[in-house]
């Protein structure tokens, strides 16, 4: 049977658990001023965060099966969907990430764009479960209302067109995150990765709440205080593919990452372009915009 979780909306908020009976039949487990709670049926469980509408996240099905999904679902019990119902901006240069991989993990986990609510779920290939080769050493996951537009040639990078999917985040803190948690983030730098002739943005970021946040504001302090890690990451997405036997995937932008001002541009653009998407200025395809 699907278990349910809590989460607040940020991870650096207050959470406190509103239930009409007493939890039983369940953990409890506390991880940076976080509860989690899992149980073996249905329960309805909010926390309350730095912002409304409340939510809960509810796992259905078994990890790492073709049909596990990780839905997200309002005060009302009604399913939204993380990448259209939840804001991208909190203010001051503040933004909701959405975990999708742990770090230390490799199981490809997404957002479902073309499903309904666009639920988080395992990639496939031919029918199979996805993983990367090897771990990815951070967070990863998306920013919400943001999208890369397919038919949008960007003329700073090579020509390249969108990936079509939300814009990515590589979150360089020190703790390791849950799938579908979310947290507030300040951007640092961007990659532009080229995969296959498609633009695929990288956001390199810091949860507010983890220790050395308050030292990293742009592109050089992650160099003095995460010496090697802007490195470290372009050659892991770099690489990721070629023990498939594929060809590296490139980087524009001189094969450097762009400063805070960039990726700010970057996040703007693309929220932008999200907000064509759903008012259906531009064709959706096979998208779902519910």
């Amino acid at each position: 049977m699907a278990a349910t979780r809590a989460i607040a909306i940020a991870g650096n908020s207050t959470c406190s658990l509103l239930t009409k009976k007493p939890f039983v039949g369940g953990t409890v487990l506390r991880l940076n001023n976080l509860k989690f709670c899992r149980t073996t049926r249905r329960r309805s469980y909010t926390c309350r965060a730095i912002y409304n509408p409340q939510f809960v996240v509810n796992e259905e099905g078994q990890p790492e099966t073709l049909d596990y999904r990780v839905f997200f679902v309002d005060k009302s019990g009604k399913k939204v969907s993380p990448w259209h119902d939840i804001p991208l901006r909190l203010g001051d240069d503040v933004f909701n990430f959405i975990v999708e991989i742990p770090k230390e993990s490799s199981a490809k986990m997404e957002v479902a764009t073309d499903e309904p609510f666009t639920p988080i779920k395992q990639d496939t290939k031919k029918g199979k479960l996805r993983y990367y080769p090897y771990n990815i050493h951070w967070n990863y996951g998306l920013l919400p209302q943001t999208w890369e537009d397919p038919s949008f040639a960007n003329s700073e990078v090579e020509g390249a067109l969108g990936d079509n999917d939300p814009v990515d985040v590589v979150e360089i803190g020190e703790s390791r995150r849950k799938i579908g948690e979310v947290l507030k983030i300040k951007p640092l730098a961007a990659l532009a990765m080229i995969d296959e002739g498609e633009l695929d943005w990288k956001i390199v970021a810091i949860s507010l709440d983890d220790p050395k946040a308050s030292l990293v504001n742009d592109v050089n302090d992650v160099e003095k205080h995460f010496p090697g890690t802007l490195t470290a990451i372009r050659n892991w997405f770099r690489d990721y593919k070629i023990p498939d036997g594929k060809p590296a995937n490139k980087f524009g932008l001189g094969n450097q990452a762009a400063n805070k001002d960039y990726a700010l541009k970057v996040i703007m653009e693309t929220n932008e372009s999200w907000n064509k998407l759903v008012k259906r200025s531009i064709p959706a395809g096979e998208l779902s915009l519910v």
